[in-house]
């Protein structure tokens, strides 16, 4: 997982070829999910997500230095290294890993993947950035899919621990949203990939500490093949793997397609969970799900339609300042 990163549009031909990258990004990372539900029930969650960000570094430090070698991130880019390291890597897996001790997998992914509408409302509290009448419906649509899926018809509220799962993957959603608000608004001095294994060991150590500290020690783990096949899936593959596609392919469409694209990502943790772990699709979690995706979708046209607009504005001012300057 990772936070967009504007870029122009590509041609038609580049568009084309990223689509089946983007497919197996969005399968691999649906399918992390399962594959953490099942890790989780092996090793503690704060560990598993120190070895998911430690593994994650480890790839990718190799494969910078591979490409011309490491370097530390320029100052500039220090914020934004703390801000996804820290709340996307570090608190939103925390959290979600939690939480997946307390609630099924294909839920965890839903809730997990409702950062777009929680973007919305940061954008109005903190940037004070009034949402549009596109952004109110969006959020009209998007969170009546939370309050269905954490109602009573959906959700057991007499099992606090239930109750601690479900919150822990809302807050998980926020922390993230808020660093989808910090990376547009930041000027990268470095490219992305290259931060990438800085913040993914910025979270990995923190991690490693607290997990020691409130876990033990995991040589209390049972490392059985099983569990390493499931690990070596959930960091190099669906993290630092995922991440590399991300970068590489995912700045070839618009941000606009790379935000629904990923909302395949839950869908596919959803089925992927019912058909590996055998858990139920009920009728209010497929009907929570569907209008969540439509409250995302929605969201991001309100951020096209802005885009579009903003850009018009740009090109007239442009017109009128050449032609007064001609004139």
């Amino acid at each position: 997982m990772t936070a967009a990163v504007s870029v122009p549009a590509a041609p038609a031909f580049a568009v084309s070829r990223s689509l089946p990258w983007l497919a197996a990004m969005v399968l691999f990372w649906g399918l992390s999910w399962p594959a953490m539900k099942l890790a989780v029930g092996e090793v503690p969650p704060l560990w598993l997500a120190a070895i998911r960000f430690a593994s994650g570094a480890a790839c990718l430090f190799a494969l910078v230095a591979a490409r011309g070698g490491i370097r530390p991130p320029p100052r500039a880019d220090w914020p934004i290294v703390a801000s996804i390291g820290g709340l996307q890597m570090m608190a939103f897996t925390a959290l979600g890993l939690t939480a997946m001790q307390y609630t099924d997998a294909g839920r965890a992914a839903v809730l997990g993947y409702t950062t777009p509408l929680w973007g919305v409302l940061a954008a109005w509290a903190l940037a004070g950035q009034r949402p549009t009448a596109w952004q109110g419906l969006a959020l009209a649509v998007g969170l009546s899919g939370v309050a269905l899926i954490c109602s009573p018809v959906e959700m057991d509220w007499s099992d606090s621990r239930v109750v601690k799962g479900n919150l822990f993957l809302l807050l998980a959603a926020i922390c993230w949203s808020l660093v989808i608000l910090h990376v547009r608004r930041h000027a990268f001095a470095a490219r992305p990939l290259e931060l990438a294994p800085w913040q993914m060991a910025f979270a990995a150590l923190p991690l490693g500490l607290a997990a020691w500290a409130l876990e033990g020690s995991p040589a209390r783990v049972a490392w059985t093949p099983d569990l390493l096949g499931l690990l070596l899936y959930i960091g190099p593959v669906a993290t630092s793997a995922c991440f590399v596609i991300s970068t590489e392919y995912g700045r070839r469409i618009s941000t606009f397609a790379m935000t629904n694209v990923t909302m395949g990502v839950p869908i596919v943790g959803m089925l992927s969970a019912a058909l590996l772990l055998g858990e139920r699709i009920t009728p209010p979690l497929a009907a929570g799900l569907s209008l969540i995706v439509a409250g995302t979708a929605l969201a991001a046209v309100a951020v096209r339609r802005k885009a579009l607009r903003d850009a018009a504005v740009t090109e007239r001012n442009r017109r009128q300042s050449r032609a007064g300057a001609l004139g």
